[in-house]
């Protein structure tokens, strides 16, 4: 199962992997991955792992939160 960022065509597993290539995430991307754990959508353990290595990478100072990407 691959879940879609709301309304996006972009797949959880393709915008982690473009958050963590660049290492940066903006508060808009937190936000939907959180509305992703939260949301009654099925996610795959697959997926779940992802996003917490998303809010693992931005609590340990690994990733740096922006306010948009340029």
């Amino acid at each position: 199962m691959s879940a879609q960022l709301f309304s996006s065509s972009m797949s959880i597993e393709e915008r982690v992997a473009q958050i963590l290539m660049e290492r940066r995430v903006t508060y808009t991307d937190q936000q939907m991955l959180r509305w992703a754990l939260v949301s009654q959508q099925e996610l795959d353990e697959q997926e779940r792992t992802l996003i917490d290595r998303v809010f693992y990478g931005v609590r340990h100072g690994l990733l740096r939160v922006v306010e948009s990407i340029d």
